[in-house]
């Protein structure tokens, strides 16, 4: 991480946050003065050395923030007195969402465990169990050993014993409990009793038209700047609640010689990089998933042979003015 901060006429910042930046080098590519540098990208994704992905020289950056307004993913933030160019009219945009429909949302949880990043935060709220169950359980203590049999037996872990001192002799005393917010009233207990001490009624069905209806409620948020628009949530969502929309459309592919060809497992750097989960080794080979790759350019950059090509037909960047910005930041899908 780094912070270059310069007052003068305007007081600027530039701040890069390593935890959210991918290394893809966008931002690298579009610093009109070179001032930016990538680290060692597999090493890094690896876990073999510590460093950030990006580095900078201070003395020729020239604070523009065209390195922020390039980065998709938010891992540089570029202020003018102390106002985020992002909320200025005058500067360029990204033009990408990232939505959940809460009405239509079941709160599965499927997306978080999706998600390659962790990016997103999930919240279910459960009825309570004893409002969807009907019936009776006791124990005759006459009759009961304490065994630990209808404990042991238990689906749902409602049955506990304990030994509690008594004032006689010190001698323990044993006690038993049902906690019957867990009880499903499914009677194991009474089946398993080797000494008939518990008597369970379960009543459900016949109280069915009594029961309070099942709702599961919740919350379910995606991190902006944690989300790398991978679309993975999108994609196992069972009821279609997400929209993600990617800053760019195009392709990736292997374009291999006689003499230079991917080395698949012996080698994956573009696997350990990729931020989306979107690569994979098929038959000795790098397979991209076009429909879970962002096309950040993370692989293109770690590939020790050069073949892998990114082509860019589109890009979700708007509001660009100034004719030089624009014929830098078009570099970026040709």
């Amino acid at each position: 991480m780094f912070i270059i901060n310069r007052e003068g006429v305007e007081t600027r910042s530039l701040e890069h946050n390593n935890d959210v930046c991918l290394g893809c080098g966008i931002c690298v590519d579009t610093c009109p003065t070179e001032s930016l540098r990538l680290g060692p990208l597999v090493p890094i994704a690896r876990g073999l050395i510590d460093m950030d992905y990006v580095s900078i020289n201070e003395k020729t950056c020239v604070l523009c923030g065209l390195c922020a307004v390039s980065c998709p993913f938010s891992a540089l933030s570029f202020e003018i007195n102390d106002t985020n160019v992002k909320d200025l009219e005058n500067y360029p945009n990204w033009d990408i969402s990232l939505s959940v429909n809460q009405e239509d949302c079941l709160y599965c949880g499927k997306c978080k465990s999706a998600c390659p990043r962790d990016a997103i935060i999930f919240e279910r709220r459960l009825p309570k169990r004893e409002d969807l169950v009907r019936g009776e359980i006791s124990i005759n203590e006459d009759n009961c050993l304490y065994c630990n049999i209808c404990a042991e037996m238990c689906p749902a872990d409602a049955i506990e014993l304990a030994c509690i001192p008594t004032t006689q002799n010190d001698v323990l005393a044993n006690t038993i409990s049902i906690d019957t917010s867990k009880c499903v009233f499914c009677k194991v207990c009474s089946r398993s009793c080797p000494t008939e001490a518990i008597m369970a009624i379960c009543s459900t069905c016949m109280e069915q038209d009594n029961i309070t209806e099942t709702e599961i409620t919740g919350n379910t948020f995606i991190t902006e700047n944690a989300c790398v628009n991978c679309s993975w949530c999108e994609d196992v969502c069972p009821v279609d609640a997400i929209n993600v929309e990617k800053p760019f459309e195009g392709t990736i592919k292997l374009v291999e010689t006689e003499e230079v060809v991917c080395k698949g497992n012996s080698c994956h750097a573009c696997q350990d990089v990729c931020p989306c989960n979107a690569v994979e080794i098929v038959d000795g080979k790098s397979v991209t998933n076009l429909t879970h790759c962002n096309l950040c350019g993370a692989c293109i950059k770690a590939c020790p042979t050069s073949i892998r090509q990114i082509n860019r037909n589109s890009m979700k960047l708007v509001n660009i003015n100034s004719q030089s910005w624009n014929d830098i930041l078009n570099k970026l899908i040709e």
